[in-house]
């Protein structure tokens, strides 16, 4: 295939990605109820990740039932409209990325050797899987336990909080897309571990510069400038960052082992 073959096949890719992402965003569209009873969960007391809360409160002694009611306004003529489509467009993108991962791989996989494909199939992979996990843990972790602290707190009785569906919803997409990409990090170690870039012993040797560069990353990723949040972000980030290292230096045991 010449240049601009190529060029032709990437663009049908795209074209095909782009159907299917708007044709899951148009579905998700009609579906408005179910679609706003997953994003609004969270800021419900009856949601899963306060339920557990309130039973390991219950173990310790203290009381194990709590409850809380932050109520969320539209400033805007179209705020809700607009924020429906986005969120429908942003369902989309998440329903069809398997779909996207697929055509992107079917458009590479002919200029790859065999064991090239393995490699790219079990990073890719691994690399989806992660991104699933980061964004179930802003989903139920990191996201939940935020808003309940920011949506609820006062620093006086007398002046009450109004949150906007517009912070809601941004806050959200924000923390769950950061999370995804921040579990990326073991992927891309291992990537460099095998490329013979990163080595577990120089991980180790820089780990309080890379509590402070953590930390630093956390800052300019959160949606909000607060402690609670900046700890909620940057405690993920360095179990990972932990576990990056037993990654690499299994991964650099393996490739010394293959050499003797």
């Amino acid at each position: 295939m010449t240049f601009w073959d190529h060029l032709d096949e990437l663009r049908a890719a795209i074209i095909r990605i782009l159907l299917v992402t708007v044709a899951f965003g148009v579905v998700a569209f009609f579906f408005k109820e179910e679609l706003f009873d997953v994003v609004l969960a969270p800021k419900e007391p009856q949601f899963v990740t306060y339920k557990v809360l309130y039973a390991l409160a219950a173990l310790t002694g203290n009381d194990g039932e709590g409850f809380f009611h932050v109520q969320l306004v539209s400033t805007g003529l179209a705020q809700q409209f607009v924020i429906h489509m986005k969120t429908a467009m942003c369902a989309g993108v998440i329903l069809s990325s398997p779909y996207a991962l697929y055509q992107l791989f079917r458009f590479v996989s002919p200029a790859l050797y065999a064991h090239e494909r393995r490699y790219v199939v079990r990073v890719v992979g691994y690399g989806y899987l992660l991104f699933l996990v980061g964004v179930a843990v802003s989903y139920f972790v990191v996201f939940p336990l935020t808003f309940r602290f920011l949506g609820t707190y006062q620093v006086s009785g007398e002046v009450a909080n109004m949150i906007t569906l517009d912070s809601y919803i941004s806050t959200l997409m924000t923390l769950t897309l950061s999370m995804g990409i921040v579990f990326e990090i073991p992927v891309l170690s291992w990537m460099f571990a095998k490329l013979g870039f990163l080595s577990a012993t120089f991980m180790r040797r820089y780990r309080k510069h890379s509590v402070v560069l953590i930390l630093s990353v956390a800052a300019v990723i959160t949606p909000t400038s607060d402690v609670f949040t900046l700890l909620a972000v940057s405690t993920p980030m360095y179990l990972l960052f932990e576990l990056s290292i037993l990654i690499v230096q299994s991964t650099s045991s393996v490739k010394h082992n293959s050499l003797l």
